[in-house]
């Protein structure tokens, strides 16, 4: 599924690209798509196709097309301090961008039934948290992942504000499905071969809207113990954070304002653009053309009767692509990561300014 939009050179130009086909829609989606690589979720040996709008598996991994996950998103309506259950979680991709809209009140749970996707998913969150900027840009709610079939959950487990489901669900499903969300709770899953968004609009009141076609893969059903007893899934407890933790979010919280005033202050309330990187324009050249006669050779231009016309344009482009020359060489400089120059300078014991960045390598 996929192939919706063109493929992208790196993440910033598939993100534009759903951008423009209007796949990504609001501020927040597109930040969080642009904070987290796609990539980075992929094995090495298939990185080159992590741009493509186009959905990736290998073995028990799995990854949606980038125009599902971006509809996806934009269908949740994700807001601070929300719960979030995502059935079929994967690789962690999709939480961890939830996880960066929740912000650190939030609640990101996943299940996914196969062990080895579980710590594969661990181990791209602690690459995330230990190695990206964009882990400082945001106030992160961090998924917790446990392994089991989402068809299995302990009925007296919570309800959510948004649920997810990331494989097919049988019409059969849909009661168990919707029995996980809270009233004034959005859930979105594949259903029926569609795309399907339900808010729950009361105790017994929905309201249905199909978004899009879609194929997924069918959930797979319970294997129930040699017992004839199903294997409950019981989801992780919703944690209340210590005052440490609480006052480590407030002092980032401060510094991060603090940032943004110096910032506008310098830039003149924002009104100063940082100069774009653009990308080369393809311009084109007339051809020229050898012509053989009786073993002889000619070199001649064919003639255009625009040729005249796009003489002027090509001279013009040329003085143009001459003065942008300057600007397109030029290699952007590496990130500075504000946050973490501003707490490393404060007068504080070293191993709280650690804290305070999360024990982060950079």
């Amino acid at each position: 599924m996929g192939g919706a939009v063109s493929a992208g050179e790196d993440n910033d130009e598939l993100i534009d690209n759903l951008k423009e086909a209007q796949y990504i829609r609001t501020e927040l989606v597109e930040q969080a798509f642009r904070a987290i690589d796609r990539a980075d979720y992929y094995l090495d040996d298939f990185k080159d196709n992590a741009y493509k709008d186009l959905a990736w598996k290998h073995g028990n991994f799995h990854l949606s097309a980038p125009c599902i996950y971006s509809e996806v998103m934009e269908a949740l309506d994700l807001q601070p301090g929300l719960s979030f259950l995502n059935l079929g979680s994967g690789t962690g991709y999709l939480s961890s961008m939830v996880g960066l809209i929740l912000g650190p009140f939030g609640v990101n749970h996943g299940v996914e039934l196969h062990s080895d996707v579980i710590e594969y998913a661990k181990q791209k969150l602690d690459f995330f948290i230990r190695t990206s900027d964009s882990f400082d840009k945001f106030e992160f709610c961090e998924p917790s992942f446990v392994t089991g079939n989402c068809l299995e959950i302990s009925p007296d487990s919570t309800q959510y504000d948004r649920v997810y489901c990331g494989a097919g669900v049988q019409k059969e499903h849909e009661d168990y499905m919707k029995s996980l969300l809270k009233v004034g709770g959005i859930l979105v899953m594949p259903l029926e071969e569609k795309l399907t968004k339900i808010t729950r609009t009361g105790p017994a009141a929905w309201e249905t809207k199909k978004i899009l076609a879609v194929s997924f893969a069918p959930l797979i059903q319970p294997i129930h113990a040699d017992s004839g007893k199903s294997r409950l899934v019981h989801l992780p407890p919703i944690s209340v954070r210590s005052l440490q933790d609480l006052a480590r979010i407030a002092i980032r919280g401060t510094i991060k304002r603090i940032i943004h005033q110096e910032t506008m202050s310098k830039n003149g309330n924002g009104l100063k653009n940082p100069p774009r990187f653009k990308r080369r324009r393809v311009r084109r050249r007339r051809m020229e053309t050898i012509v053989f006669l009786d073993k002889e050779v000619f070199a001649s231009r064919i003639s255009n009767p625009s040729d005249d016309n796009n003489n002027c344009e090509e001279i013009e482009e040329e003085r143009r692509e001459e003065e942008e020359k300057g600007i397109s060489e030029l290699k952007p400089d590496p990130p500075v990561n504000f946050l973490r120059e501003k707490v490393l300078s404060l007068p504080l014991p070293d191993p709280l300014k650690y804290y305070l960045l999360y024990y982060r390598e950079k």
